[in-house]
């Protein structure tokens, strides 16, 4: 490996991270705020527009770990650097997309690239900051989460409304060559792990096809398939943790979660975190344009308030977390987006709209304090060899939490509208479906307080 400046290195890692967690997001909420027109063109219902998100998420939750393990054995900017043309690739099919199919097909090939990307980015940084750092570092990262979450809904706002829905991902094709030109030009490792072992092929397969119909099953609730299909995942997943027990080379190291509480009560608690806030923004966007029957830019603007507080609180909360524990501090941030949540159990079809803001600022608030210090927890909880299974870990704790997210928001408005596309004849019926998914936001999100607080004192390996 090519030796250079530690100080270059690092700020070259954390520049890396950066625009690669930028990229996601911002095309995420860009997307969220272009699906009503994305509806409109190709006629699809509430329910269906609710798949362009899912099948992005079943596909970047399922490979994530497997690649995180793949990049500890070959190389992590092997993968990344990979994933980044596979995510250029997809963004230049969706753009050319001609229906609702190959809309959301082409949304799994972007989850997958996605996955390579998300899998080994946060690992690359790990490897080149040093301990002492790292929670900045990871602040600063997690804030350029939150600035392509808070540009993301008032640029695709505006070019759904200036220029149609597709040059959103149009727009993702020069950000993805400027991501691979500062990899290949500044990234000079390739940072393998230290103990290389073979990938457990089997493993990845008994994982991948459990997750797949654990969350498949969970988006098509309410139905007998769905029961059929969870109980068939959890089985699977079952048979997975045996089977890593005792395998030579374990893709997942089971003991990790059995030995170290840090590193699976954070874990737990950034699953349920993210499948309580996740479709909080799919769910707003849907009520702004269809119900109060504002235009995509004005929508956008209203919804970048939540993003705009995690980008500006975030770096501050990860400095904080190398200082003060991290428990502390995330467990604070639970209790106050569980306020946020409860606050908005009470939408109707004439809420004010700066309530509707207000709320969107306490999540985003909570969510800084929570997010930075719970990953900088699990990061500095594992040694140097297991990054790339820990990165992955958080990455697959939120794919998964926001594919839960996305489940519960369907299974809500299957209940109350079908696959009817919202008007003015059953808007109130799609508000009520809107309340009792806050509802089991919040409630989920008073557990993760729990969960958070059961973590312990961090012990650094």
């Amino acid at each position: 490996m090519q030796r250079e400046n530690p100080r270059t290195a690092r700020r070259a890692a954390i520049l890396v991270a950066a625009l690669s967690s930028f990229i996601g997001p911002f095309m995420g909420a860009s997307v969220i705020v272009a699906l009503p027109a994305i509806g409109e063109e190709f006629t699809m219902g509430a329910v269906l527009l609710g798949w362009i998100n899912t099948a992005y998420l079943l596909a970047a939750a399922t490979f994530l770990i497997p690649f995180g393990r793949l990049g500890d054995i070959y190389g992590r900017k092997r993968i990344f650097s990979a994933g980044v043309i596979l995510l250029l690739a997809s963004s230049v099919l969706l753009a050319t997309s001609s229906s609702a199919t190959t809309i959301i097909l082409f949304r799994v090939l972007q989850g997958f690239a996605s996955s390579m990307i998300f899998a080994t980015g946060l690992p690359i940084l790990m490897s080149v900051v040093p301990p002492a750092e790292r929670g900045k570092a990871i602040g600063l990262t997690v804030a350029a989460v939150y600035l392509g979450l808070s540009t993301g809904p008032f640029v695709g706002g505006f070019i759904t409304q200036q220029l149609g829905w597709r040059f959103i991902f149009w727009l993702n094709v020069p950000l993805c060559i400027l991501l691979l030109t500062v990899t290949t030009l500044l990234l000079k490792g390739d940072w393998l792990a230290e103990e290389r072992t073979k990938f457990d092929i089997r493993g990845a397969a008994i994982l991948a096809t459990g997750l797949l119909l654990t969350m498949y099953g969970f988006t098509t609730m309410p139905s007998y398939l769905a029961g059929v299909l969870v109980v068939l995942g959890v089985a699977a997943l079952y048979f997975f943790v045996k089977y890593e027990q005792v395998a030579a080379s374990p893709l997942v190291e089971v003991s990790l979660f059995r030995d170290n509480p840090t590193f699976a009560f954070s874990n737990l608690a950034a699953l349920i975190n993210y499948a309580a806030t996740f479709a909080v923004g799919f769910v707003l966007s849907l009520y702004l344009q269809k119900v109060r029957g504002l235009m995509p830019q004005a929508a956008g603007t209203i919804l970048v308030a939540q993003p705009i507080i995690q980008a500006v609180f975030s770096p501050l909360a990860g400095r904080l977390s190398d200082k003060i524990e991290p428990r502390t501090l995330a467990s604070w941030g639970m209790a106050v987006i569980c306020v946020g949540l409860l606050m908005l159990t009470v939408v109707s079809l004439t809420t004010p709209i700066v309530y509707i803001v207000a709320c969107l600022v306490l999540l985003g608030f909570g969510f800084a304090l929570f997010s930075s210090p719970n990953t900088n927890a699990i990061m500095s909880s594992v040694s140097r060899n297991d990054y790339g299974f820990a990165g992955a870990t958080v990455s697959a704790m939120r794919q998964i939490g926001m594919m839960f997210s996305m489940a519960v928001v369907t299974v809500t408005m299957t209940l109350f509208i079908g696959s009817s596309e919202i008007l003015a004849a059953n808007a109130e019926r799609f508000v009520v479906s809107c309340r009792y998914a806050f509802a089991i936001f919040a409630l989920m999100c008073f557990g993760g307080i729990f969960a958070s607080l059961a973590r312990g004192k961090m012990e650094r390996p």
